[in-house]
């Protein structure tokens, strides 16, 4: 078995610039430590592309564990696509590096005689999705680690259909990467199949974000709105796109507004966290805004804040501002005489089922994937000219409009999030009071998570023990309700504890548990596969029968998300 030090003193060869060879000897002569962070594993090329620390390194992302990356991709490529020019769209964030590092990927590419479309400068990932279909790609590459911390960055695929990719492609590129030596990857540019891309594709986009993002809706110059960026990338695209709408009372957060890689005004570049987006909701309360939107730095994600029953600014979570967008788009499918019961919404595993619940009520079906959008995406590419795909989302803060974008896009569905604000202005209510609303109308669901990082080797360790304890040792009841489900999607398994019966599951296998109980208390435990740490879901619910009702129930359903956590020693 080779070691640690063996695996380092390689990356000491011609192979790798002076620049590497000095850090990696470095770490040799004064940080064990480190230097085992670095090597005691491959930067796994996974089933969408890799994320991690960067530095040098096996266990990190750098210009060889990128070029290795992309020396698969392009082999996959040429055999799956012979006989024609080959199209690669490639687009970045604000992160440190990430400029360079495209430049990189793109000398890869074309050394291997491919086409590059390059982003002139930084752009939102769901315009890169749409840059691929757009400009009639094979395949698109972004380098961006979303909301990780700003020692990240990472680099995602997507394949032809503007989707990331997934199986078969996806473990068929991973075979690829890994049987290559570092030594076999061609960095020499072909300047002449690089071809800098900017403006026009920027206006094409944006007009189909306002297409797709819009509706019949009076009012926009009465919806006051606070937008910040949180130092990405959607500075370049959000702004243009509800001015383009109609949406002129816009107010930036000025220190949040310039692209920066460190993100100094915040923690966590994370438009989940409430901290991230303080100073929006404070300007918010400064100048009387209706809605708060944030955006993460690749502009995929988005939270949004708004005013509650007693005027405060309250931030939605994931699940609740996909059930909103969900109900509005199909009420608007309804009036538009679009609905024929062959439409369909996507969700996730992890999502709250107060999606299928909507949907059902108005004869609509739920396609349920696995966390990321790169299994809507695979819903939308296989039912095409079967089903009309409406809208999807997951409980992580995004969502999907149309088919237009084939990943989470934060540009459409900041427009859409400011349409529902404003239709219920318009009509005396509030984008609140209409999530309410729908509660009364279907059930109040309430969702809760919990991750727990463990770092390092280590904490990988931890986390793979964890989730062996969960299942040789299945919880029976939950806040004294008989789990009648498990859902093992490792297992492709879905075991009735009530009957003791087992069905299979018709999904790709993933390392994720569910409980679901008789009283329709749902918990999951998924490691996550982009960070060091362990996500657990909790879904609860209870019957609302008036929205001045809410905040009892609510209160209610927080109790007994306490008591589960409580219960299951995750406090």
């Amino acid at each position: 078995m080779t070691t640690i030090l063996e695996k380092a003193k390689l990356w000491l060869t011609d192979t790798f610039d002076s620049e590497t060879q000095q850090e990696i000897q470095h770490l040799i002569d004064t940080d064990q430590d480190q230097l085992a962070d670095r090597f005691y594993k491959d930067m796994e090329f996974g089933t969408g592309g890799m994320r991690g620390i960067m530095g040098a390194g096996i266990n990190r992302i750098n210009k060889y564990t990128l070029g290795k990356a992309t020396q698969g991709l392009s082999n996959y490529l040429i055999k799956t696509f012979s006989n024609k020019q080959l199209k690669v769209a490639i687009a970045f964030d604000c992160r440190h590096n990430s400029k360079s590092f495209a430049k990189i990927v793109a000398d890869v590419l074309s050394a291997n005689g491919i086409k590059v479309f390059l982003f002139e400068d930084l752009r939102a990932t769901p315009e890169l999705s749409f840059a691929v279909k757009h400009l009639g790609c094979d395949a698109g590459i972004v380098l961006t680690a979303s909301h990780n911390p700003p020692e990240y960055n990472g680099y995602k695929v997507y394949w032809n259909d503007g989707g990331q990719i997934v199986p078969p492609h996806d473990n068929k590129i991973i075979d690829e990467v890994n049987s290559l030596d570092f030594s076999e990857i061609k960095f020499d540019a072909n300047e002449d199949l690089i071809e800098v891309i900017g403006k026009t594709v920027d206006d094409a986009f944006i007009d189909a974000s306002v297409k797709n993002g819009t509706f019949d809706i009076k009012g926009r110059e009465n919806l006051k709105v606070v937008f910040t960026s949180l130092h990405g990338t959607s500075i370049v695209s959000v702004p243009d796109a509800l001015g383009k709408a109609g949406y002129n009372d816009v107010n930036i957060v000025e220190e949040q507004r310039v692209p920066n890689g460190d993100f100094p005004t915040v923690v966590s570049p994370n438009p989940e966290e409430p901290a991230a987006l303080k100073m929006a909701t404070d300007l918010a309360d400064k100048i009387g805004a209706d809605i708060v939107i944030g955006t993460d730095p690749d502009c995929d994600r988005l939270g949004i804040a708004v005013r509650d029953l007693e005027g405060n600014m309250k931030l939605l979570n994931g699940n609740q501002t996909m059930c909103l967008m969900t109900n509005f788009l199909i009420k608007n499918w309804k009036k538009e005489g679009k609905l024929n019961g062959n439409q369909f919404v996507g969700s996730t595993i992890v999502s709250t089922n107060l999606v299928n619940e909507i949907a059902s009520s108005y004869g609509v079906e739920t396609k349920v994937g696995l966390t990321g959008f790169k299994w809507i995406a695979k819903m939308v590419r296989e039912a095409e000219g079967e089903q009309d795909f409406i809208g999807g989302g997951e409980e992580s803060f995004g969502y999907m409009v149309g088919d237009f974008v084939r990943d989470k896009d934060a540009v459409t569905a900041t427009l859409l999030a400011c349409e529902i604000a404003t239709n219920a202005k318009e009509n005396g209510s509030s984008m609140y009071q209409e999530l309410l609303q729908i509660y009364v109308d279907n059930n109040f669901y309430k969702e809760h998570l919990i991750s727990l990082v463990r770092k390092g080797m280590d904490g990988a360790e931890q986390i793979a023990q964890m989730m062996v304890d969960l299942r040789k040792n299945p919880v029976s009841e939950i806040d004294g309700s008989k789990v009648n489900f498990v859902y093992d999607y490792e297992a492709s398994t879905k075991t009735n504890l009530i009957t003791n019966t087992v069905q299979s599951i018709d999904i790709p296998k993933s390392n994720v548990l569910i409980y679901e109980t008789l009283d329709g208390t749902k918990v999951a435990a998924r490691p996550s596969g982009t960070e060091p740490k362990i996500k657990f879901y909790f879904s609860v619910r209870g019957a609302l029968d008036a929205v001045e009702n809410a905040k009892k129930v609510e209160a209610e359903l927080d109790a007994k998300i306490q008591r589960i956590i409580v219960e299951m020693k995750l406090n």
